[in-house]
């Protein structure tokens, strides 16, 4: 079983036109595992609806709680890509889980987003590694306590 915990993050954020903004709204992941007929046990639990960069130590506290209360060994995180190392680190003490953390650059509702890619990603990494945690974006897995976002390039990378 995988347990997948969202977030919130630039992954669910949906276009109002009534207000010409984003805003975050129901999880996409669940929708697109279906449509992409995603067959791994998994369930889904929506823990936070928040852009990342509004997380707080409280909301990582309870991100670490749900992990460390669910039976599951593999757990897949979605996650704003803003902050989302800071979270990886915050973690760092869960042992004996999987713990991979993803995310997306372009929200999932548009054409042209990576999150479907990084979503299967993050799937497979989350089968494939000894426990840990990692992050998994854009085909490449990264260790958070080295990682960091460059957001002129739109990337992560390792230090």
């Amino acid at each position: 079983m995988i347990d997948i915990f969202t977030t919130g993050g630039t992954i669910d954020k949906i276009y109002f036109d009534a207000l010409s903004e984003y805003q975050i709204g129901p999880t996409a992941i669940i929708d697109m595992l279906r449509e992409n007929n995603v067959y791994a046990p998994h369930r889904v639990t929506q823990l936070l609806r928040k852009d990342s960069l509004e997380l707080t130590d409280a909301d990582r506290t309870e991100i670490y709680n749900a992990i460390m209360q669910s039976d599951a060994d593999k757990i897949l995180v979605t996650h704003g890509t803003d902050t989302m190392v800071d979270t990886g680190r915050f973690l760092r003490d869960i042992k004996g889980k999987t713990i991979v953390l993803t995310g997306a650059l372009q929200p999932a509702s548009l054409r042209k987003s990576d999150a479907e890619f990084n979503v299967g990603f993050a799937l497979a990494a989350v089968q494939s590694l000894p426990h840990g945690i990692y992050v998994a974006m854009n085909g490449q897995i990264f260790d958070p306590a080295i990682t960091q976002k460059d957001r002129a390039a739109g990337r992560f990378i390792s230090n």
